[in-house]
């Protein structure tokens, strides 16, 4: 990961600005907590910036997690980590900011079993954290393998090839489908089955 650039004195007031902490002025300018803590103090603007009591600050860790527009997630002023991935991964399709494709090849079949797409959120900083859209992108297996590393590890691998049983058919996967899958599935009108079949989705044609 590239070493992280000095902050200007004025990228922090405007970071201030927009935020109610200094934590969240961090997450606001994409860099850890400790070098924007540094800058924030050779500034004299640390303490000033300080809420310890969380004063106007969302309590999303605290009983249903309702999702903000992805928005305040993008720019950095609602922590990432307070909600599902899966769940931030379909509100960026959802609210548009997301095409549901690979951003290399425009890859977007879906699986018949389920209706799952074979897609991964790729952060390229590697800050699972920073939903910033120049961060952020949709690939398939292929180009996640090609580009960024192994889609499975070594044990998956020996499992799939090897010549002992594993589980790769219908018979043997309890398929389950999170959140994303589902709320897929009901736009289509494909959700008024039973819930405990776990071939539910198989076509029997």
């Amino acid at each position: 990961m590239p070493k992280a650039k000095p902050l200007s004195k004025e990228q922090i007031v405007a970071a201030q600005a927009k935020t109610k902490s200094n934590m969240a002025a961090a997450r606001y300018l994409h860099v850890s907590y400790q070098h924007y803590k540094k800058w924030a103090k050779l500034y004299k603007l640390f303490d000033g910036h300080k809420n310890q009591s969380g004063k106007g600050i969302p309590k999303f860790l605290k009983g249903p997690k309702k999702m903000p527009h992805m928005l305040e997630i993008i720019e950095g002023r609602i922590a990432a980590s307070s909600f599902d991935p899966n769940k931030l991964k379909y509100a960026l399709i959802e609210q548009g900011y997301l095409s549901e494709e690979c951003a290399i090849c425009a890859f977007k079949e879906r699986r018949v079993l389920d209706y799952k797409m074979p897609l991964l959120l790729h952060f390229q900083d590697g800050n699972s954290n920073n939903y910033s859209l120049d961060n952020v992108q949709l690939l398939c297996y292929n180009h996640y393998f090609l580009n960024v590393g192994d889609v499975f590890n070594d044990k998956d691998v020996k499992q799939i090839e090897s010549k002992q049983e594993h589980f790769g058919t219908s018979e043997k996967v309890e398929w389950e489908v999170d959140d994303y899958h589902l709320q897929r599935l009901k736009e289509l009108g494909l959700d008024g089955v039973d819930e405990d079949d776990p071939n539910q989705y198989v076509s029997r044609i």
